[in-house]
């Protein structure tokens, strides 16, 4: 009897019969000759057994809820100042453009000042520019007729040209001081105003690093970080030997501790170019949407993300006979001569059964005529 196990193939043996066809073995050989054109050769149809990719079982790793770094926003201060008034507090969800705090710096009134005087310099120069286009109108008509010379209009061309060039300086630098009061929050018709700082997304303060009265003048210094907590990552590190089954945008399900009986669903966002030295395992990072809120960051879990594929012996659910002492097949042995061959059962899928134990890949078997097999070999139906 052969007893070949499929390569890799990671299914349990099944305890249940595959199969509804009874023939009871007895204790007489277990092979049966057909001699040459025997008509019950013709009743007898022949299958190869192959080799079948099956799912054998679920990719699982632990995994672990952390924030999006994607979602991730840090507040800073624009300009050195004083704090006066911290209005959001850590956990709190903000909406987008809600103010977060308020700023007094002198900077404001700089600013103020710089668009004021930017303002009056462009009509300073706006009235040069008439004047020179003017100049140079009196001058042209003079020269028409022989008045001036053609030197004295090209000069006043020059000046109209310089002219025309500081009023665009002007209007440049208007728009430069403007825009700066602009990102300040602040109108250019009153001094002393604070800066008030919104939130840039709607989101959760996950972190606060300011307090009231403090003076800042480091702008480097993150003064809060906002998080969009509605899609997160879940992050596991699934073992060398089973990455090859990871795809993707496959989806994956997430289960916790917190929330015994419930799965969550996402999919597969980066699988890591690098292998972890210590622990043979790659970093898989999954993306899964957060609508209620429900998933808090750093909780933990055991993240499904594939089913593993294994190559395994496959053949037809009719060709396999169960018994109280076990299942089995008929495989040619040699031309009219069969053979029973007992196997060890994994699992079936659909029409097929999944061996275990029992078959090689290329054997042929029995499909249809194995009670006519039995009842030729003595067996008792």
């Amino acid at each position: 009897m052969c007893l070949a196990i499929c390569g890799g193939c990671g299914l349990k043996p099944s305890h249940q019969p595959p199969s509804r066809q009874q023939a009871p073995p007895t204790a007489s050989a277990s092979e049966v000759h057909f001699e040459p054109g025997s008509p019950k050769l013709a009743q007898i149809r022949l299958a190869k057994v192959e080799t079948i990719l099956a799912a054998t079982g679920q990719v699982t790793a632990p995994g672990k809820v952390e924030v999006n770094s994607n979602r991730i926003w840090r507040v800073f201060l624009p300009v050195a100042g004083r704090v006066i008034d911290v209005t959001a507090r850590t956990g709190d969800f903000v909406s987008r453009g809600q103010p977060l705090l308020r700023v007094e710096s002198p900077d404001t009134d700089a600013a103020v000042a710089a668009l004021q005087q930017a303002q009056a310099a462009v009509t300073q120069a706006q009235s040069s520019l008439a004047k020179a286009q003017l100049d140079l109108d009196r001058t042209r008509d003079l020269y028409a007729h022989g008045a001036v010379p053609l030197k004295e209009v090209a000069n006043l061309e020059a000046i109209l040209t310089q002219a025309k060039a500081a009023v665009n300086q002007a209007k440049a630098a208007e728009e430069q001081a403007r825009r700066k009061l602009e990102i300040l929050g602040v109108t250019p018709d009153s001094y002393g105003q604070p800066v008030v700082l919104r939130a840039p997304v709607s989101g959760k303060v996950i972190e606060l690093n300011v307090a009231n009265g403090e003076y800042r003048n480091d702008l480097s210094d993150a003064l809060m970080t906002i998080a969009d907590l509605s899609t997160l990552w879940i992050t596991s590190e699934v073992a060398e030997t089973d990455i090859r089954h990871i795809r993707l945008k496959a989806p994956i399900s997430f289960r916790l501790a917190a929330y015994p009986g419930e799965i969550f669903h996402g999919r597969v966002l980066l699988i890591s170019d690098m292998l972890d030295p210590q622990t043979r395992t790659v970093k898989v990072r999954s993306e899964m949407p957060n609508p209620d809120g429900r998933l808090k960051p750093e909780m933990y879990g055991t993240v499904e993300l594939a089913d593993r594929m294994e190559p395994c012996i496959a053949v037809p659910a009719q060709a396999v006979l169960s018994h109280k002492d076990g299942n089995f097949v008929w495989r040619l042995k040699n031309p009219g001569t069969f053979e029973r061959v007992r196997v060890l059962v994994a699992d079936q899928r659909g029409d097929r059964v999944l061996i275990r134990q029992g078959l090689r890949p290329g054997d042929q078997i029995v499909v249809d005529g194995v009670l006519l097999l039995g009842a030729s070999n003595g067996d008792q139906p």
